[in-house]
């Protein structure tokens, strides 16, 4: 880093002298062209009057001296470019606050919408269908090259939308039945479920104190499970059904990590094609479980003391849904930008900023036990975090020997 900034600082000062001394030879051309106008004009006052060629001479000179001035004031008033490093910490920064006001945004909308309409399916099914709102004009206005699919290409992906699709409702449904703070803690596990699954699938074998690093996570989501005052069963479930899926996510896209999957497929492009096709999975589903249920549940949403409108549960669902597509997408945005510790520790933080803010939208009641535990399962994560990058920075400088 220091070597970078380094050099991007003596780029620019190059760059400066250059400019200025290409600026001073401008002028110094123009002096000795004027120089020379006065040499011939000196050879050649026996043909002309003295005075005349002597004016002519001072006016040059005075003309070339103040557009040099007026260039040197111009160029001193105007702003000096933020060094790159700067302009880096700024974008990283902007990221990562968007990351989490997202996320925030996500989460308060989609536990408003679950407690008017209590139909996990349909709300999961209908968030990723108002995440297209914001997928397909990115495509069509050409903001973002549209990606290019074969049937081989959609089959790599199909596994991992497959997963995607469980752990996103699995989310929806713990989100519905528990606190929205209570959910984040369990869904903290989701590292000792990617340890365990790696090993079984994957074969994977961590050095010792990855393993122990998660002994923190379990105790702490154990302590915050037995003292969580809006504690059901279905809401732990789906939590930890979550934690599975997700973790089947990432192995079958290290599985499928050498298979081609089209052309203009980055990451973001990747995460809009797997939300596309788990929006066409899930819909049946949403409405074999739900359909029945939808016109009264949405009647029930709609009438009464406290109801709301149709257009304010419409919108709370559609924000929900955007804002899903937005702070998944700023994420992986975040992820591309900063150096995997530090998004570890970010992670980390966003799921505190998420628990602390939904205590005090939603005024959850908790005990002292229950903060104990979930913020010994949050530092678990950290810890986990870091140990596990430690390490597999420290295989991937050996492997580079």
């Amino acid at each position: 880093m220091i070597a970078f900034v380094g050099a991007a600082g003596l780029g620019a000062t190059s760059s400066t002298v250059s400019h200025q001394g290409s600026k001073t030879c401008t002028t110094l051309s123009a002096l000795n062209s004027v120089s020379l106008s006065s040499s011939f004009v000196s050879k050649s006052r026996f043909n002309g009057p003295s005075s005349r060629s002597h004016l002519l001479l001072s006016r040059a000179k005075s003309s070339v001296l103040k557009a040099s001035a007026a260039s040197d004031s111009q160029e001193s008033s105007s702003p000096l470019p933020i060094p790159a490093a700067a302009a880096s910490t700024l974008k990283v920064g902007l990221y990562i606050a968007l990351w989490y006001a997202f996320n925030i945004v996500y989460n308060i909308s989609n536990k408003k919408a679950l407690n008017a309409l209590p139909l996990a399916w349909f709300v999961s099914w209908i968030q990723l269908v108002f995440g297209l709102a914001w997928i397909f004009p990115l495509w069509i206005f050409k903001v973002r090259k549209v990606p290019k699919l074969s049937m081989e290409n959609i089959k790599a992906i199909l596994p991992i939308a497959i997963a995607h699709t469980v752990g996103h409702v699995a989310t929806v449904a713990s989100l519905g039945s528990v606190a929205v703070s209570f959910t984040h803690v369990i869904k903290s596990m989701e590292p000792f479920f990617n340890v365990i699954g790696s090993a079984i699938v994957l074969r994977s074998v961590f050095p010792t104190p990855v393993y122990v690093s998660l002994l923190p996570i379990v105790a702490g989501v154990i302590v915050a499970s037995v003292s969580e005052l809006s504690f059901t069963w279905l809401g732990f479930a789906s939590a930890m059904l979550s934690n599975l899926a997700f973790t089947g996510r990432n192995i079958f896209s290290k599985l499928n990590m050498d298979k081609p999957k089209g052309e203009n497929m980055d990451a973001v492009n990747l995460f809009a094609v797997i939300q596309i096709i788990s929006s066409v999975i899930l819909a049946p589903f949403a409405l074999a479980v739900d359909g029945l249920q939808l016109k009264a549940a949405w009647t029930a949403a709609t009438t009464g003391a406290h109801a709301l409108t149709n257009s304010q549960l419409l919108s709370t669902l559609f924000v929900s849904g955007l804002f899903f597509q937005l702070y998944q997408e700023v994420a992986f945005l975040a992820l591309n930008s900063v150096h995997p510790v530090t998004h570890a520790v970010a992670n980390t933080m966003k799921r505190v900023v998420i628990i602390i803010t939904s205590i005090f939208v939603f005024q959850n009641p908790v005990t002292l036990a229950n903060m104990s535990g979930s913020a010994i399962a949050i530092a678990g994560v950290l810890i986990y975090s870091l140990v596990k990058n430690h390490f597999d920075a420290k295989a991937k400088a050996e492997s580079a020997k």
